[in-house]
């Protein structure tokens, strides 16, 4: 749903979402300002970006980055202020040397003793946060327990240096440093070093993203950062942006025909081609304070939204419109009511709405709009989404202390739990071959009844047991990351598989990089 538990609502103004891309963060292209050799290479280093993937082949030589100086391939942007830096990350090749490493670096100055901060992985696995503190000073490092890690992170905030380290699929392992010499304008970016002065190593860096999170004093509803419409390959982990937006976009479904995206922004509805790389406005007649809490039926005929009614409180209620566009049907009599999905039959809607102090699910019949409440538990049931057969409603419940996914029958019978470790789990969005689960999954220090904006958060994914062994056992099963990514409200609150069931949508964030 669109707001939290406290119900702040914000009344959203009508403004175009802008066409083009951020000219500061533009991905179809290399981010980086410029690349050199830094110190004395014996053979010269190189920077390739791949546009159809949006991937990095970096190359270089160089003896070592340690001690009082350093020679390696570096890729810079110049940043200030607070930043996160992600990749994916692997070597190119056996290697010659064990010791070859490559990963992010910020850096006081493109000199060989300059002061640094880098997340290393080496060429045999061994992975550390290294930085010196002074210029020619000595290289320390702290390890990492992660070994040869395929994900990396290194975060800067303020004099705090935080170095996250994952195999894919895994939750991050972090390590971090204080270093009071790399506070003001610096270099970062990517690197790599052969550690032999004779010899080019080469990595690629994949899902590479810089971001700028928020700052603090952000009001949420009130500031907003800018939008990066991803697509997610589920078996290759690798991610493209396709659309940025200098604005909030949120909760990209994807049309049965796979042709387009629908997306909200500013109380509106866009129609993203994927083809052209345009969004259109979709006329939706009155309902112009749309949330992000928009679904489209499993034909793709019709699309339910949900829209603030201003005569009532700006409560938000349930309509349905033809999905092309066209004039919006109350379906709800009262708010808040917040749509999450259509039964496969497009009879039902089912929706979280509170009635009597608590936030509970509910389904309703288009036809008799007539409402049947399916949960009772005390807390907050939300994010209630059918199984492609129909036979479950998946949601997520707060009943145990954490946010975790259940399912139940679709008139609210066998209630039980899904997931069970100690993150937050919200918006379960089932397969269209009803086999795997996607959700939006919070750090445990969130609180377990929120879903804010501008959060370190993962996307993760679960097999459905019954679906692969005919056994109901989720409780065994360990929830795979699929994603690594700053974002948590708008991010996925709504279903966004492919037709296919080979990619995800979902949306990123982060302020300007200028």
């Amino acid at each position: 749903m669109k707001t939290n538990f406290s119900l702040t609502i914000a009344i959203m103004s009508i403004t175009i979402v802008t066409t083009g891309p951020l000219k500061s963060q533009n991905y179809q292209q290399s981010v980086f300002d410029a690349n050199a050799d830094i110190g004395k290479c014996g053979i010269k280093g190189s920077n390739e970006f791949l546009p159809e993937s949006q991937e990095y082949i970096l190359t270089g030589s160089g003896e070592n980055i340690w001690f009082g100086s350093d020679q390696f391939h570096f890729a810079w942007k110049k940043m200030k202020g607070d930043f996160i830096l992600s990749a994916g990350v692997r070597f190119i090749g056996e290697g010659k040397h064990e010791h070859r490493k490559a990963g992010w670096m910020i850096r006081d100055g493109l000199g060989s003793g300059a002061p640094h901060v880098s997340s290393a992985v080496h060429g045999d696995g061994l992975t550390s946060l290294q930085y010196r503190t002074a210029e020619g000073g000595e290289t320390l490092e702290t390890r990492s327990v992660v070994e040869a890690p395929d994900v990396i992170q290194l975060e800067r905030k303020g004099d705090l240096f935080i170095f996250s380290a994952a195999v894919r699929g895994n939750p991050f392992d972090t390590v971090a440093v204080r270093q009071a010499s790399l506070t003001g304008e610096v270099y970062t970016g990517l690197f790599v070093c052969s550690h032999d002065n004779n010899v080019a190593e080469s990595a690629v860096f994949s899902n590479v993203r810089i971001t700028k999170p928020a700052w603090q004093g952000l009001v949420p509803y009130g500031d907003y950062l800018a939008s990066n419409l991803e697509i997610l390959d589920i078996e290759t982990g690798l991610r493209r942006v396709v659309f940025q937006a200098p604005n909030s976009i949120q909760a990209p479904n994807w049309t049965p025909d796979g042709k387009y995206l629908i997306y909200n922004s500013d109380g509106l509805l866009y129609r993203f081609d994927l083809e052209a790389g345009k969004p259109e406005v979709i006329n939706s007649g009155l309902a112009t304070s749309n949330n992000n809490d928009h679904v489209l039926s499993f034909d793709g005929s019709m699309l339910g939204i949900s829209h603030h009614v201003a005569e009532e409180e700006n409560r938000s209620n349930i309509f349905v419109m033809p999905a092309g566009g066209g004039k919006p049907e109350r379906i709800t009599a009262r708010g808040p009511s917040y749509l999450h999905g259509w039964s496969p039959d497009g009879r039902w809607l089912t929706y979280t709405a509170e009635r009597n102090g608590n936030y509970d699910i509910y389904k309703i019949s288009v036809k008799k709009k007539k409402e049947i409440r399916l949960t009772d538990a005390p807390g907050l049931d939300d994010g209630s989404e059918y199984s492609p057969d129909g036979k479950y409603i998946y949601f997520n419940s707060v009943r145990t202390g954490k946010m975790k996914l259940w399912r139940m029958k679709p008139d609210g019978s066998e209630q039980e739990q899904v997931t069970f470790d100690e993150y937050n789990d919200w918006f379960p969005h089932i397969s269209p071959d009803g086999r795997q689960i996607v959700f939006l999954s919070f750090m445990p220090e969130v609180r377990a009844d929120d879903h804010p904006f501008y959060k370190h958060v993962y996307i993760r994914m679960i097999p459905i047991p019954e679906a692969e062994t005919g056994r109901q056992d989720f409780a065994a099963l360990t929830p795979e990351v699929i994603a690594y990514l700053y974002g948590g409200q708008g991010t996925i609150n709504v279903p966004s598989w492919s037709p296919d069931g080979s990619k995800i949508a979902f949306v990123s964030n982060s302020g300007t990089t200028e």
